[in-house]
């Protein structure tokens, strides 16, 4: 326990120093205060779009459509961002070799993996958190507050959606080779779900419906259930690739 907690606080020390803490948190606090605004003014946006022979006409904004932005800007360039900051996560260290002397003194593989896991998810959280204070403050200061069902269940699917990705760039930084090999795979998984999602209809038991359903959950044209069934699948498969990421670490050469 005392060398992952140390390894731990060398990790959360080295995202201060390379900046992927400033980097996180200023640009959830961008999503943070983007969306509502957004939601806003986007009838005042398309009111001034001049389509000849068309009137457009948007419906008042209200305290969903907040949420929708909000959804829709973490879902897409937020996991971006997310994937872009921590791609060399593991692969930087192996390609520069930093880990043989912590290694060669006794820490853990395994407290490797973890620790770096551990170190990752809680800046995740933290920054997904900053951007859902300042998204919520923003909101009910701009819109009419009003009940929204399964929104605590919708944000967090979109939290347990970043864990995922976190988790399945680890393990695949552990079983590639190249500084950013992991990511390149991660990338190309995303797009296997994605495939499977929209050309064969696999959504049964694919993670990605955690982002691409939170919005319908919102506005009931979505199955709680069933998103409930997929986050305890993603959690399993959170699980599965630690400590896959784990087996091979133990044997890989560094």
């Amino acid at each position: 326990m005392n060398g992952f907690t140390a390894f731990l606080r060398k990790e959360l020390l080295e995202h201060v120093r390379n900046y992927k803490v400033l980097i996180l948190l200023s640009v959830s606090a961008i999503f943070g205060m983007m969306s509502p605004l957004t939601a806003k003014m986007m009838p005042d946006i398309l009111a001034n779009v001049k389509v000849e022979g068309m009137v457009l006409k948007v419906p008042e904004p209200t305290f969903i459509d907040a949420f929708v932005q909000f959804f829709n800007n973490f879902s897409q360039m937020g996991m971006a961002i997310l994937l872009l900051v921590f791609g060399g996560l593991l692969s930087q260290d192996l390609a520069k070799g930093t880990l043989i002397i912590p290694l060669s003194k006794g820490l853990s593989r395994y407290t490797v993996i973890l620790a770096k896991y551990a170190a990752a998810l809680i800046l995740w959280t933290l920054s997904y958190v900053l951007a859902i204070t300042i998204h919520y403050g923003y909101t009910l200061y701009l819109f009419k507050p009003i009940s929204v069902g399964h929104l605590f269940f919708s944000l967090f699917c979109l939290w347990l959606f970043g864990a995922f990705l976190l988790a399945v760039l680890l393990m695949a930084s552990v079983i590639t080779r190249g500084t950013y090999g992991g990511l390149f795979v991660t990338a190309a998984g995303l797009g296997i779900l994605l495939i499977c999602q929209t050309i064969f209809r696999m959504d049964t038991f694919n993670p990605l419906k955690l982002v691409s359903e939170n919005v319908a959950l919102l506005t009931g044209k979505a199955e709680f259930d069933q998103l409930l069934n997929i986050a305890w699948i993603t959690g399993a498969l959170i699980l599965a690739a630690l400590i896959l990421a784990m087996a091979v670490f133990k044997k890989k050469s560094i």
